[in-house]
C-alpha cells in the first residue's frame, strides 16, 4: 500500500477527492462480491495512528455495505453513481464509474467531509 503525502491524483488510487487524509482503492466486483487488493490501494495524507487502527477495524464492515449496495442493485457496474456510505466516523464515497468490474472508492474522517456535494447519501 502507498502512502501519499499531497494531492497526488495522478498516482493515487480510489476515487480523487480534496480530502486528506484519505484512504483510496479499486476493488473488483466479483458477482455480488467485493475484492480488495492491496496493491490498488493508497492513503493521501497520513491518519492519526489511533484514527488509522479505527480505520482498520471499520473497513471490513464497509466493504460488507459496499457489498449490500451491490445486491440490492444501488451500485451497478455498468452505470456511473456516487454513492455515500457512514460508518464508525469514517465516510466512504464510491463509484464504479461505468467501468464493467471495478468499485472505486474514497474513504476519509466524516468530520473531513467537503461542505460541498451533490452525492446521493445512504445513512445505515
Amino acid at each position: 500500500m502507498t502512502t501519499l503525502k499531497l494531492f497526488n491524483i495522478e498516482h493515487a488510487w480510489g476515487l480523487p477527492r480534496k480530502v486528506s487524509p484519505r484512504f483510496g482503492a479499486r476493488l473488483i466486483l466479483r458477482g455480488l462480491h467485493l475484492d480488495y487488493l492491496h496493491d490498488r490501494a493508497s492513503f493521501v495524507g497520513e491518519f492519526p495512528p489511533a484514527i488509522k487502527q479505527q480505520f482498520v477495524e471499520a473497513f471490513p464492515a464497509m466493504v460488507k455495505q459496499l457489498e449490500r449496495l451491490v445486491a440490492t442493485g444501488e451500485i451497478d457496474a455498468t452505470e456511473q453513481h456516487c454513492v455515500s456510505i457512514e460508518h464508525a466516523g469514517f465516510t466512504c464515497e464510491a463509484d464504479t464509474l461505468g467501468s464493467h468490474g471495478y468499485l472505486y472508492i474514497a474513504i476519509y474522517q466524516t468530520e473531513a467531509k467537503p461542505l460541498t456535494t451533490s452525492n446521493f447519501a445512504i445513512t445505515r
